[in-house]
Protein backbone atom coordinates (compact mmCIF):
# COMPACT_ATOMS: atom_id res chain seq x y z
CA UNK A 1 0.00 0.00 0.00
CA UNK A 2 0.95 3.33 -0.54
CA UNK A 3 1.69 6.19 1.99
CA UNK A 4 -1.37 8.59 2.55
CA UNK A 5 -1.01 12.10 2.72
CA UNK A 6 -2.61 14.97 5.38
CA UNK A 7 -5.97 15.23 2.93
CA UNK A 8 -6.22 11.24 2.79
CA UNK A 9 -6.20 11.60 6.54
CA UNK A 10 -8.14 14.48 7.07
CA UNK A 11 -11.19 12.19 4.79
CA UNK A 12 -10.42 9.27 6.73
CA UNK A 13 -10.98 11.24 10.16
CA UNK A 14 -14.43 13.13 8.55
CA UNK A 15 -15.76 9.77 7.44
CA UNK A 16 -14.79 8.18 10.64
CA UNK A 17 -16.94 11.58 12.37
CA UNK A 18 -19.47 11.15 10.02
CA UNK A 19 -19.89 8.46 7.18
CA UNK A 20 -23.46 9.09 6.02
CA UNK A 21 -21.20 12.61 4.57
CA UNK A 22 -22.57 12.24 0.69
CA UNK A 23 -19.33 12.69 -1.38
CA UNK A 24 -20.17 16.77 -2.31
CA UNK A 25 -20.32 17.37 1.76
CA UNK A 26 -17.07 15.65 2.14
CA UNK A 27 -15.56 17.44 -0.97
CA UNK A 28 -17.03 20.88 1.02
CA UNK A 29 -15.97 19.72 3.99
CA UNK A 30 -12.44 18.87 3.03
CA UNK A 31 -11.55 21.44 0.25
CA UNK A 32 -11.26 19.36 -2.47
CA UNK A 33 -13.50 19.07 -5.69
CA UNK A 34 -15.85 16.32 -5.74
CA UNK A 35 -14.51 13.97 -8.74
CA UNK A 36 -10.91 14.17 -7.00
CA UNK A 37 -12.54 13.52 -3.43
CA UNK A 38 -14.21 10.44 -4.78
CA UNK A 39 -11.44 8.94 -6.36
CA UNK A 40 -9.76 9.69 -3.03
CA UNK A 41 -12.48 7.83 -0.96
CA UNK A 42 -12.65 4.58 -3.99
CA UNK A 43 -8.65 4.60 -3.81
CA UNK A 44 -8.77 4.56 0.69
CA UNK A 45 -11.44 1.88 0.30
CA UNK A 46 -9.47 -0.45 -2.21
CA UNK A 47 -6.52 -0.29 -0.36
CA UNK A 48 -8.49 -1.20 2.52
CA UNK A 49 -8.10 2.08 4.93
CA UNK A 50 -11.68 2.00 4.74
CA UNK A 51 -12.90 -1.37 6.11
CA UNK A 52 -16.95 -0.59 5.52
CA UNK A 53 -19.64 2.02 6.38
CA UNK A 54 -21.86 1.36 9.53
CA UNK A 55 -24.65 3.05 11.82
CA UNK A 56 -23.69 2.75 15.53
CA UNK A 57 -27.34 1.14 17.03
CA UNK A 58 -28.57 1.52 21.16
CA UNK A 59 -27.56 -1.70 22.65
CA UNK A 60 -29.91 -0.58 25.59
CA UNK A 61 -33.02 0.05 23.02
CA UNK A 62 -32.63 -2.96 21.18
CA UNK A 63 -32.49 -5.09 24.69
CA UNK A 64 -28.77 -5.97 24.88
CA UNK A 65 -27.85 -3.26 28.00
CA UNK A 66 -26.04 -5.66 29.47
CA UNK A 67 -22.25 -5.73 28.07
CA UNK A 68 -19.70 -8.45 29.65
CA UNK A 69 -16.16 -9.47 28.98
CA UNK A 70 -15.28 -12.93 29.78
CA UNK A 71 -11.93 -14.66 30.56
CA UNK A 72 -11.73 -18.10 28.91
CA UNK A 73 -8.99 -20.77 29.57
CA UNK A 74 -8.92 -23.43 27.46
CA UNK A 75 -7.81 -26.72 28.80
CA UNK A 76 -5.28 -27.40 25.60
CA UNK A 77 -3.97 -25.13 23.50
CA UNK A 78 -3.59 -26.93 20.27
CA UNK A 79 -3.89 -25.76 16.74
CA UNK A 80 -7.47 -28.05 17.08
CA UNK A 81 -8.89 -26.13 20.24
CA UNK A 82 -8.38 -22.73 18.73
CA UNK A 83 -9.97 -23.56 15.31
CA UNK A 84 -12.88 -25.50 17.22
CA UNK A 85 -13.30 -22.23 19.56
CA UNK A 86 -12.64 -19.98 17.17
CA UNK A 87 -15.47 -21.58 15.12
CA UNK A 88 -17.65 -21.92 17.26
CA UNK A 89 -17.79 -18.16 18.75
CA UNK A 90 -18.62 -17.13 15.41
CA UNK A 91 -21.69 -18.71 15.17
CA UNK A 92 -22.86 -16.66 18.41
CA UNK A 93 -25.01 -13.12 17.82
CA UNK A 94 -24.35 -12.28 21.59
CA UNK A 95 -20.30 -12.13 21.25
CA UNK A 96 -19.64 -8.68 19.55
CA UNK A 97 -15.72 -9.06 19.82
CA UNK A 98 -13.16 -12.29 20.34
CA UNK A 99 -9.78 -12.39 20.73
CA UNK A 100 -7.22 -14.45 21.56
CA UNK A 101 -4.73 -13.17 24.04
CA UNK A 102 -1.30 -13.55 25.98
CA UNK A 103 -1.20 -13.57 29.27
CA UNK A 104 -3.11 -15.67 31.93
CA UNK A 105 -6.08 -16.93 30.30
CA UNK A 106 -6.17 -17.64 26.34
CA UNK A 107 -9.34 -15.14 24.55
CA UNK A 108 -10.97 -12.65 25.67
CA UNK A 109 -14.46 -12.66 24.77
CA UNK A 110 -16.81 -9.03 24.68
CA UNK A 111 -20.96 -9.86 24.52
CA UNK A 112 -24.06 -7.81 25.35
CA UNK A 113 -26.91 -9.28 26.53
CA UNK A 114 -30.18 -8.63 28.10
CA UNK A 115 -29.55 -8.59 31.19
CA UNK A 116 -27.92 -11.08 34.17
CA UNK A 117 -30.75 -13.42 33.44
CA UNK A 118 -29.55 -13.49 29.57
CA UNK A 119 -26.01 -13.44 30.64
CA UNK A 120 -26.42 -16.70 33.04
CA UNK A 121 -28.23 -18.48 30.05
CA UNK A 122 -25.77 -17.04 27.47
CA UNK A 123 -22.41 -18.33 29.89
CA UNK A 124 -24.36 -21.87 30.29
CA UNK A 125 -25.61 -21.99 26.74
CA UNK A 126 -22.90 -20.62 24.14
CA UNK A 127 -19.91 -20.19 26.50
CA UNK A 128 -19.48 -23.06 28.92
CA UNK A 129 -20.15 -25.56 25.74
CA UNK A 130 -17.13 -23.89 23.53
CA UNK A 131 -14.54 -26.46 22.45
CA UNK A 132 -12.10 -26.62 25.08
CA UNK A 133 -13.28 -24.39 27.88
CA UNK A 134 -11.41 -25.13 31.41
CA UNK A 135 -12.51 -21.77 33.23
CA UNK A 136 -14.09 -18.45 32.19
CA UNK A 137 -13.96 -15.49 34.53
CA UNK A 138 -16.99 -13.02 34.02
CA UNK A 139 -16.69 -9.09 34.19
CA UNK A 140 -19.85 -6.81 34.01
CA UNK A 141 -19.80 -3.44 32.88
CA UNK A 142 -21.52 -1.01 35.41
CA UNK A 143 -20.70 2.20 33.91
CA UNK A 144 -19.18 2.68 30.14
CA UNK A 145 -16.66 5.07 30.81
CA UNK A 146 -15.53 5.64 26.77
CA UNK A 147 -16.85 3.58 24.33
CA UNK A 148 -14.94 4.52 20.95
CA UNK A 149 -14.54 2.74 17.66
CA UNK A 150 -12.54 5.64 16.37
CA UNK A 151 -8.91 5.04 15.14
CA UNK A 152 -6.31 8.56 15.38
CA UNK A 153 -5.85 9.08 11.95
Amino acid sequence: MKDIDQLDRKILRTLQADGRLTNIELAETISLSATATAERVKRLVREGYVEGFSARLSAQKLGRGLLVFVEVKLDRTTPDVFEAFATAVKRSDDVMECHMVAGGFDYLVKARVGGMEAYRAFLSDVILPLPGVRETHTYAVMEEVKNLSHLPV
